[in-house]
């Protein structure tokens, strides 16, 4: 459980934003170093980014905030900012957030869903943002944390080389196409349905500042396979035919999303199980069986044929699910 005491620069910070004296209540922490408070004073609210250095940076997070501002979509407004401390001032995008929204009830599922691919859709009419490219590089090394994390957890000893061969045939299938802003964290746990707002103001973004240029299926596959929220295949494959009909992608679109699925869900396998082992969060193993029935979903595409064959000879099949789960 994070720290969620204020910190000690936080009333300084907020006299000179203006906000004096004001009342600070713990928000969130997240799987970073990242926290959140909710800041009162009089009949105003905002959200205290506690991002401390030199384990965490804020710019980037305040520079992808303002891009998307500038392009017409809901990012936070950055109201103050003190760098050297790692305390940012944000707007208040409120508690409706998409993934409770959509549980209850409050909101229907498909329509909802609809709005963040058309969101989509339309964000990647736009430039990418000046952020460093999603390479293969980074692929491989995201992939990767499937072998440096899971495979040991769960006393397996691989082919590490066959694994980035393997990769590397999956990624040659990727279609060329022009790069565009990828949040990477885009799913119903980063987006506030924001009250009384329609089309895109409505849904507020959260979690943006390790955006990269890269393919427009990743934050697709983030929104479909989503590690904390079961989605339904049958909202995927008709959220799929949406993106498609909005944005109208070249015929190598599908592979590519299995293949983008494939790689990030054995990327949050990896991570997850790091955030147990490392980190002593085991609640993030409870994630682990949904996002292998994403990931074996994607495996079941042609397209990752190695990938899948690797699979098959390195990771039993008690080996994956919830194995972790039951067995830690």
């Amino acid at each position: 459980m994070a720290n969620m005491t204020p910190p000690d620069a936080a009333p300084d910070f907020l006299s000179r934003a203006g906000w004096a004296g004001a009342r600070i209540e713990p928000l969130a922490g997240d799987a970073s170093f990242r926290r959140y408070f909710r800041v009162f004073e009089g009949d105003r609210c905002a959200v205290l980014m506690d991002a401390p250095p030199p384990h965490e940076d804020p710019r980037p997070f305040i520079a992808i905030a303002r891009h998307l501002t500038d392009a017409g979509f809901a990012a936070p407004a950055i109201l103050a900012e003190d760098l050297s401390a790692g305390l940012v001032l944000l707007e208040d995008f409120g508690d409706a957030r998409m993934r409770e929204m959509v549980d209850a009830g409050d909101v229907e599922e498909g329509a909802t869903y609809a709005a963040t691919v058309a969101l989509l859709a339309d964000l990647h009419r736009h430039p990418a943002a000046p952020v460093p490219p999603y390479s293969r590089e980074v692929l491989h090394r995201e992939a990767a944390l499937f072998t440096e994390w899971y495979c040991p957890a769960v006393g397996l000893s691989v082919d590490a080389e066959g694994y980035v061969a393997a990769w590397d045939a999956a990624f040659d299938r990727i279609d060329d196409v022009t790069p565009v802003t990828v949040l990477r964290d885009y799913h119903a746990e980063n987006i506030m349905l924001r009250d009384g707002l329609t089309g895109h103001a409505r849904l507020g973004l959260l979690d943006f500042q390790d955006a990269l240029a890269g393919h427009p299926a990743y934050d697709l596959v983030s929104m479909l396979q989503d590690a904390r929220r079961d989605v339904p295949e049958m909202v995927e494959t008709a959220m799929l035919v949406e993106y498609q009909k909005l944005a109208n992608p070249g015929p190598g679109f599908l592979d590519s999303y299995a293949i983008l699925g494939a790689q990030r869900n054995a990327k949050i396998v990896g991570i997850f199980t790091r955030l147990w082992k490392r980190d002593g969060k085991p609640r993030y193993l409870d994630f682990l069986p949904r996002v292998w029935t994403y990931l074996e979903r994607d495996l079941a595409h042609p397209a990752l044929a190695e990938v899948a064959a690797w699979f098959d000879a390195n990771v039993p099949a008690d080996r994956r699910g919830g194995y972790l789960k039951d067995t830690a």
